[in-house]
């Protein structure tokens, strides 16, 4: 007799775990079936050289919403996160540096002016505007967006969501669409004129979303990391005891105290529909569950194009899926170390306040440019963007006495190689030219490496879902996000078939491990548990 569930989830990534947590906490029997041994998606923490573990894929949490952590009581499930010595430590070419150490904004004021006087004043105006922005924005990331074309309810929403804007400060609102509208290095140039400080903020710009800084809109992508909160202070990142895995693992368990079931090495084949409305899912070994509603914490590509049978989606609705952009060209690194690096700018292999916060190598916009440059037609950068977060600083736990793991989170690696290589047989090549990038900053880097992994875009993709191996399941650009994400008509985590939800980070409000794609598709799914059984709704491509 086949599995029976109120819902059955496909995917145990952090959202997935977030949704099934909160419709189990409800009272509703849940289903999770995840492809992989392991629960967590991008979130997960492994063992990738013998004794050495680390955060696989996301790697630093900042952005995980305060409502999900509270509502879901996570801290008391165990929880733990702790703050860093420092947020960001730049070493420049010139063998100067910037270090943000953690609550010390005042030395870093000084730091920058040092660099370039008049930049200090730049930064307390250009944190100001963010923050002021931040607080206006972020009632809106826990909305469900208006449907463009939908019914009463949608306009309703819309006009609510126009409403809060409207209370914004001048400033605020200026701010807001100066973000929306503007590329990162347009930005920046209002506030600054030091190429480092730049070069820091312009590197946030090109994180989940292959662009250059100069690229109308890059903007955005800066206020979305600016949502970092960790332990309830606003703007800084922080790390999880045990790796981003223990995230996932305490949603995990919470979600399973409250009933849900949760399954490892079940990949799914396809939705079950009956009637063209979904009633289940059906496993590659052949089982088929059943459930009143199914929800898919996968990208939207795979969802519509690998596990919905088309003749359910409107054919326009096939094709703007099919031009929705995925690409972050990403390579994602984890490496043992033997020793902490020594930095030029910074000497000495004893661990030190720099050594604890994220180590971010891009000196300036043009530095970005030619990256974005050397790999837009199908290559990687010469000179990669990388963001390095040594864990093992604040976690001994994940590795060997003496010794550490860090991530390295280089920028840009085109998704598809140009001639028909395949990245195969470039892994090693690329990750080569970050290792000695990040050595010409600390000359016992390369030597100190005993063991590493390297993900391809490629590997991202096949190994944990994402979609042309994009971190965000999808670009954040202007016409992906809010009412657009992923689909115009389709923004409120239903899709066109009855019964079938999204809920995964190609939905609002878009990628980083927040919880809140899962805690908004549960509040969807449960409002329609409420009311009559979700129909077919109209559709604006019709």
């Amino acid at each position: 007799m086949a599995q029976k569930f109120d819902v059955v989830i496909i995917g145990a990534g952090h959202n997935g775990l977030t949704a099934a947590a909160y419709l189990a906490k409800k009272g509703l029997t849940v289903g999770v079936f995840e492809a992989r041994g392991v629960i967590g998606g991008a979130a997960v923490t492994e063992e990738f050289y013998p004794g050495f573990r680390n955060s696989t894929a996301s790697y630093l949490v900042g952005m995980l919403s305060p409502k999900v952590v509270s509502e879901l009581g996570l801290v008391e499930a165990g929880l733990k996160i702790v703050k860093r010595t420092a947020n960001d430590f730049m070493p420049l070419p010139d063998g100067r540096y910037l270090l943000d150490e953690t609550g010390k904004d005042e030395d870093y004021i000084k730091q920058l002016d040092k660099l370039h006087p008049g930049d200090g004043a730049g930064y307390i105006r250009m944190d100001e505007d963010l923050k002021e922005v931040i607080v206006a924005v972020s009632e809106l990331m826990h909305r469900t967006p208006p449907n463009l074309g939908g019914g009463y309810m949608d306009l309703f929403t819309a006009i609510s969501a126009g409403l809060q804007l409207r209370h914004f400060s001048a400033r605020a609102q200026s701010t807001l669409v100066r973000l929306i509208t503007m590329s990162a290095a347009d930005f920046l140039n209002q506030y600054f004129k030091g190429d480092a400080i730049r070069g820091g903020y312009g590197y946030l710009a090109s994180v989940g979303t292959f662009q250059s800084p100069s690229a109308p809109g890059s903007a955005y992508v800066i206020l979305h990391h600016s949502f970092g909160v960790t332990n309830a202070e606003q703007g800084l990142w922080g790390h999880a005891i045990g790796g981003m895995g223990a995230v996932s693992n305490t949603i995990a368990k919470v979600a399973k105290a409250a009933g849900a079931v949760i399954e490892v090495n079940a990949p799914v084949a396809s939705v079950k529909t009956r009637g063209g409305i979904a009633c289940g899912i059906v496993l590659k070994d052949g089982r088929e569950i059943e459930a009143i509603r199914v929800v898919a914490n996968t990208t939207p590509n795979v969802l519509y194009e690998k596990l919905v049978a088309p003749e359910l989606l409107p054919e326009e609705f096939r094709n703007t899926v099919s031009r929705y952009r995925s690409h972050s060209a990403t390579l994602r690194m984890n490496v043992a170390l033997s020793e902490l690096p020594d930095f030029t700018c910074l000497p000495g292999k004893e661990l030190g306040v720099h050594h604890g916060g994220s180590v971010v190598i891009a000196p300036s916009l043009e530095y970005l440019e030619d990256a974005y440059d050397d790999a837009k037609k199908g290559g990687w950068a010469k000179n990669p963007a990388i963001e390095m977060w040594i864990s093992s600083t604040v976690d001994p736990t994940l590795a060997p006495k003496g010794q550490h793991v860090a991530s390295l989170f280089c920028q840009h690696f085109h998704k598809t190689l140009s001639d028909g290589r395949n990245w195969d047989d470039y892994r090693e090549e690329a990750a080569d030219v970050a290792i000695k990038t990040m050595t010409q900053y600390a000359p016992n880097f390369a030597k100190s490496i005993i063991g590493r992994q390297v993900l391809t875009p490629k590997d991202l993709e096949q190994k944990i879902g994402l979609t042309g191996g994009d971190i965000f399941h999808g670009s954040l650009s202007i016409d992906q996000i809010f009412s657009m994400r992923p689909v115009p008509g389709y923004a409120d985590y239903r899709t066109p078939v009855p019964m079938l939800y999204l809920c995964g980070s190609g939905t609002h409000p878009g990628g980083g491990v927040t919880g809140i794609p899962g805690r908004g598709a549960a509040r969807e799914i449960l409002k329609d548990f409420r009311s009559k059984p979700h129909k077919t709704k109209s559709d604006i491509y019709s």
